[in-house]
C-alpha cells in the first residue's frame, strides 16, 4: 500500500496528571519509551474493572508502537503486602505458594485478552534488597526515621512539594500526621507519614518476615513499585501508569520517595485511567455485579469481546460495563470480522479508482485521534465509517483482489493498536446431511425432477444455508 501520510510524523500527545494539560511523548532514551505500570496484587483474581486499567496500558502501549517508538514496560506484581499475607497465613502455606496461583490466573488472563507482555513482571519479594537500601539512603538524608513502633516512616513534612500530582496542600494533610496509618489501604480519609518498613508482628505476619539493619519486618506497599521502578527502569521514567484510585496517596508517595532517593525527577508523565462502574453503580460482591474475567468466558463472551468493549470508552472516561453493553461489542466485532471475511473471498481481477484515496483518508482519520491523547472512540467512529465505504464497494463488485489486500494490510494495521480482529479465513463446516442434499438437487435437476429439486432447496434454506453460484461451481454458504 503506498501513501504519502506518515503516522511517525505525527507527534503523539498525552494528557500529563502532574502538569494538567497534554503534552508530546519525546522518550528520554533511544526511542524507547520507558513505562511503569500498576499491576495487581496477587491475593485474588484480577476484576474487570482492574482489567480496564490494563487494557488502557496495553492500548497505550500499542499506540506508541503505531507511531513508531518502542517500548520497555514494566509491571510489577505485589506479592506481599497485608492481603497475600493474611491469605497465605489464613490457608497455612508459604507466601510464594499461595500467589502463584493468582500470579498464573493473571497471566492467563491477560492472554484471553490479547494484552501484550510486558518485558518485566517484577515481583516484590525478589527485590527486598533493593528495598531495604533505598531505606538507608532516605535515613541518611533525614526523610525516614523510626517511629514507636519500630516500624520506618516517611517523614512527609521533608518534602515540600508533596501533593504535586493530586494537588493536595501539604498543610492539608498534616492534620492526621500524628496518625500513622498502619497498613497498605490507600481507601484514606487523610494520610500522613507513611510506612517504609513494617516492623515484625507476630500476630499479624505469622512466619512471613524479612531481616533487615532495621529489624524483622516487610517493606511498606508504596515503597515496592518505586524500588523496581528505578533499579528496571532507571532514576527518571518516561511515563508511570495506573488506575485514578492509585493517585493519592500511593503515586503521590511513590514521587515523594524516589525523588528523596535519587534527588531526580521520578516521572515525566503520570497517566491515570477513570473507575469501571457496573450498571451504573460500583462494583461490589454484595451487589452481585461483581466480575471476573472467568465468570464472563464461562457465559460464553470471548475475550475479544470483552476486550473490545472495555478499550472503547476513553481511558479518562468512566465506563459503564453491563452484559447489554457486552452483547453490542459482540456485534461490533462481528461487522469487522465479516468484513474481513468477505475481503478474504474477493477473488476479481478488476480494479475500481476509489481505494487508495479511502485507505489514505481513513488511516488519517484513525491516527490523528489516536495521537490526541488515545481518543479511541473518535478513532473507532473513523474505522466504521471505512468499514462501511469498503462493504459498499463489496455490494457493487468494485474491489479486486489486490485492492481487498491493500484493505486487508490497513486493518492489520489498526489492529497492532486494537488487537481484537481475526484475520483467519473461517473454516465453515457444513453438516454432511446437507452436502448430500446438494448432491442430489444437483441430480435432481439434471433428471428434470422439479419438484425434487424444490424440496432440497428448501431443506437447505431451511437449515440456514443458501445454495451459491461460483465460478468453481455450485457451493453451500450460511445465510444471512
Amino acid at each position: 500500500m503506498t501513501t504519502q501520510f506518515d503516522v511517525k510524523t505525527v507527534p503523539l500527545k498525552l494528557y500529563n496528571t502532574a502538569k494538567r494539560h497534554k503534552e508530546v511523548l519525546t522518550p528520554l532514551k533511544n526511542n524507547t519509551v520507558a513505562l511503569y505500570t500498576c499491576g495487581p496484587t496477587v491475593y485474588n483474581y484480577a476484576h474487570i474493572g482492574n482489567f480496564r486499567t490494563y487494557i488502557f496500558e496495553d492500548l497505550l502501549r500499542r499506540t506508541i508502537q503505531f507511531f513508531g517508538m518502542n517500548v520497555y514496560q514494566v509491571m510489577n506484581l505485589t506479592d506481599v503486602d497485608d492481603k497475600t499475607i493474611k491469605g497465605a497465613l489464613a490457608k497455612g502455606v508459604s507466601l510464594n505458594e499461595f500467589t502463584q496461583t493468582y500470579k498464573d490466573a493473571f497471566f492467563e488472563d491477560l492472554r484471553a485478552l490479547n494484552i501484550q507482555p510486558a518485558e518485566a513482571y517484577p515481583a516484590a519479594t525478589d527485590f527486598i534488597d533493593a528495598m531495604i537500601q533505598m531505606i538507608e539512603v532516605l535515613i541518611e538524608k533525614g526523610f525516614a526515621y523510626r517511629g514507636g513502633d519500630g516500624s520506618i516512616y516517611y517523614a512527609i513534612s521533608k518534602f515540600p512539594t508533596y501533593g504535586c500530582l493530586s494537588h493536595l496542600h501539604l498543610e492539608d494533610l498534616q492534620s492526621g500526621a500524628s496518625h500513622r496509618v498502619d497498613n497498605d489501604e490507600y481507601e484514606k480519609d487523610h494520610v500522613a507519614d507513611f510506612v517504609l518498613w513494617k516492623a515484625y508482628d507476630e500476630q499479624r505476619d505469622g512466619n512471613i518476615f524479612w531481616e533487615s539493619p532495621f529489624g524483622k519486618g516487610r517493606p511498606g506497599w508504596h515503597l515496592e513499585c518505586s524500588a523496581m521502578a528505578i533499579q528496571l527502569l532507571g532514576q527518571t521514567i518516561d511515563i508511570h501508569v495506573g488506575g485514578i484510585d492509585n493517585m493519592f496517596p500511593h503515586h503521590e508517595n511513590e514521587i515523594a520517595q524516589s525523588e528523596a532517593y535519587s534527588g531526580k525527577p521520578f516521572a515525566k508523565i503520570w497517566m491515570h485511567a477513570e473507575h469501571l462502574v457496573v450498571d451504573g453503580r460500583k462494583m461490589s460482591k454484595s451487589l452481585g455485579n461483581f466480575y471476573v474475567l472467568r465468570d464472563l468466558l464461562n457465559q460464553g463472551y470471548s475475550g475479544p469481546q470483552i476486550r473490545y468493549l472495555l478499550l472503547q470508552t476513553h481511558y479518562k472516561t468512566s465506563l459503564n460495563f453491563s452484559l447489554a453493553g457486552l452483547d453490542a461489542a459482540k456485534e461490533s466485532l462481528n461487522r469487522l470480522n465479516g468484513l474481513i471475511q468477505r475481503l478474504l473471498e474477493i477473488e476479481s481481477t478488476e480494479k475500481g479508482n476509489k481505494v487508495d484515496l479511502l485507505i489514505k483518508q481513513a488511516l488519517i482519520s484513525f491516527a490523528e485521534p489516536l495521537a490526541d491523547d488515545l481518543n479511541i472512540s473518535v478513532a473507532l467512529a473513523a474505522l466504521f465509517d471505512f468499514v462501511r465505504e469498503i462493504n459498499g464497494l463489496c455490494d457493487a463488485n468494485l474491489l479486486s483482489k489486490e485492492e481487498a489486500e491493500q484493505v486487508l494490510e490497513l486493518l492489520k494495521r489498526f489492529d497492532m493498536v486494537l488487537g481484537v480482529l481475526s484475520f483467519e479465513k473461517a473454516v465453515e463446516t457444513i453438516p454432511q446431511e446437507l452436502h448430500e442434499a446438494l448432491e442430489k438437487r444437483l441430480q435432481a435437476r439434471k433428471d428434470k425432477n422439479w419438484a425434487l429439486a424444490d424440496q432440497l432447496r428448501d431443506l437447505i434454506i431451511s437449515r440456514g444455508y443458501v445454495i451459491e453460484d461460483t465460478a468453481h461451481g455450485v457451493r453451500l454458504k450460511k445465510g444471512g
